[in-house]
């Protein structure tokens, strides 16, 4: 299997080191890596890739669970046989806000639905009747976007599946709960509900009661670092595993683990993890509540460690894959290293698009409406692929511009530094761009910062490395590559574009200028 990352002690021994399986749980594929740790030595290794996806039925997205979890399974299967067999644990991270639900017999009561879904339409517009947005964020402090489960719960209010729910898990730790039996709330993604103060790092019954949702509903809170339980005998079995292998909860929110890899020195840096969606914020040791933070539609999740993810969701490379799935399904397939390599020769921001515009969220189409969204304000409109990812790829780097510098604004901390983690971190051209736009050098990698993250919180709960995230983090620079991009171009043009896009904002309530 190919490696994903390299290591830099290759000459310790097996006997140094301990071999962790991560599960890493995307919008568009899971993948099973393997690691072996060491107090110097971190090697990554992808054993099994699979694809995730929804499915569409009556009119309602879902989530192939079922799938995923087969493809768990075959994964940590892979993942013994590149260990003769032996695991030392495993730890399980995907994406937020989703859930699945359990009837009184522990039975998953239908495919979850996808966050993508219109059913939380009108949603938020009802929690405001009862629970003002003000309120709502000084207790939550958590962005406003309109699939948080909070608002998926209130959709759901009165249909027979929440009605048969004795248990609600999130997509990671149901996973966990099959693989184990055992079923707990992994806190950095149960602070993605919009039910937990980020104060006190538990439920918020308060905003609970006021919405009508049972916390009843939601397993205990359980910490990054602690133990989730053993595989089953049947998993054992069915992956060929020697037990016991112990099951530890990580950050389960992707994100969470992917901010726990980046190989940041000091606190001085602002991180940038790049995917589907580009979560672009500031590592803090306490929330920011305030008027100016939510209507900034900053977000306040929790990390690992006592730690505070004050970041914004921005559109990410969502919109680039939209398109390119869309010119597929034209009839004009893109290779995407001769459109990358297209745009970074043509005209720099000659039109640009509000990344952070909701009129971007769903698919179908997306070359379509970035035209339009260009010509809403008189630009003008990129007709040719290579024109598409150029402007894509401007205004997301706009986007990661202006939530790096008002996070800074809005929490007193500054950033010296941008690092960009994830898929995104191959893009040259993108984190060339982010430090143009931002004006600070960018430090791109490890593309596997989820991955890397997950395992790390394994290896220091197995007491394999010492320390906390600094020294999390120095392993990390010491054996993972690196690359560093430095603020080169016409900085006023920037400067320039940026005012435009707010100019065009104020103009129209988050609409392109």
């Amino acid at each position: 299997m190919p490696a994903t990352a390299t290591a830099a002690s290759s000459a310790a021994s097996s006997a140094s080191t301990s071999t962790f399986a991560a599960v890493d749980l995307g919008a568009s594929s899971g993948r099973v890596m393997v690691a072996r740790v060491g107090p110097d030595t971190l090697h990554l290794e992808e054993v099994h890739r699979f694809p995730n996806r929804p499915v569409r039925v009556d009119g309602t997205l879902h989530w192939d669970v079922l799938a995923l979890y087969r493809g768990v399974l075959d994964g940590l299967r892979a993942a013994g046989a590149a260990a003769d067999g032996r695991l030392d644990g495993v730890g399980i991270d995907g994406w937020a806000v989703d859930y699945g639900l359990l009837d009184a017999s522990g039975a998953l009561l239908g495919n979850p639905v996808h966050y993508r879904d219109t059913r939380t339409e009108g949603a938020p517009e009802k929690v405001d009747a009862v629970l003002p947005p003000g309120e709502l964020y000084a207790a939550t402090g958590l962005q406003r976007l309109p699939f948080n489960t909070a608002y998926q719960l209130v959709a759901a209010q009165g249909s027979a599946q929440l009605a048969a729910a004795e248990r609600l898990l999130m997509i990671p730790d149901l996973i966990a709960y099959w693989l184990t039996g055992e079923i707990g709330t992994e806190l950095t993604n149960a602070s993605t509900t919009q039910l937990v103060d980020p104060r006190t790092r538990d439920w918020s019954p308060v905003v609970a009661e006021r919405l009508g949702i049972d916390l009843g509903l939601f397993p205990p809170l359980r910490g990054p670092g602690a133990a989730a339980g053993v595989l089953r005998p049947e998993v054992l079995a069915e992956t060929g595993l020697q037990g016991p292998v112990p099951v530890t909860a990580v950050g389960s929110h992707d994100t969470a683990s992917a901010v726990v890899g980046v190989p940041a020195e000091g606190d001085d840096f602002a991180y940038i993890a790049t995917g589907t969606w580009s979560l672009a914020g500031l590592e803090l040791d306490r929330p920011v509540l305030g008027e100016e933070s939510r209507a900034a539609n900053f977000t306040n999740e929790l990390g690992v460690y006592g730690t505070v993810r004050y970041l914004r969701n921005i559109m990410g490379l969502w919109l680039l894959q939209e398109c390119l799935r869309a010119w597929e399904a034209q009839g004009d397939p893109q290779d995407l290293g001769a459109l990358l390599a297209g745009a970074a020769d043509a005209m720099p921001l000659r039109s640009v698009v509000d990344a952070g515009d909701p009129a971007f969220i769903a698919p179908d189409d997306m070359p379509r409406r970035v035209a339009q969204a260009c010509a809403r304000t008189g630009q003008p409109e990129p007709r040719t692929p290579v024109e598409v990812a150029r402007c894509v790829l401007d205004s997301l780097a706009l986007a990661h511009r202006r939530t790096v510098e008002e996070a800074q604004a809005l929490s007193g901390r500054t950033a010296r530094t941008v690092h960009i983690v994830g898929g995104g971190a191959h893009n040259a051209l993108l984190c060339q761009l982010t430090a143009d736009a931002t004006g600070l050098p960018v430090v791109a990698g490890p593309a596997e910062a989820a991955a890397l993250g997950n395992v790390l919180v394994q290896a220091r709960a197995a007491g394999v490395v010492a320390g906390g995230l600094a020294e999390l983090r120095a392993l990390l620079r010491a054996t993972q590559p690196l690359r560093r991009y430095d603020p080169a171009g016409d900085r006023a043009a920037w400067d320039k574009a940026a005012d435009e896009i707010a100019t065009g904002r104020g103009k129209e309530d988050g609409a392109c200028a």
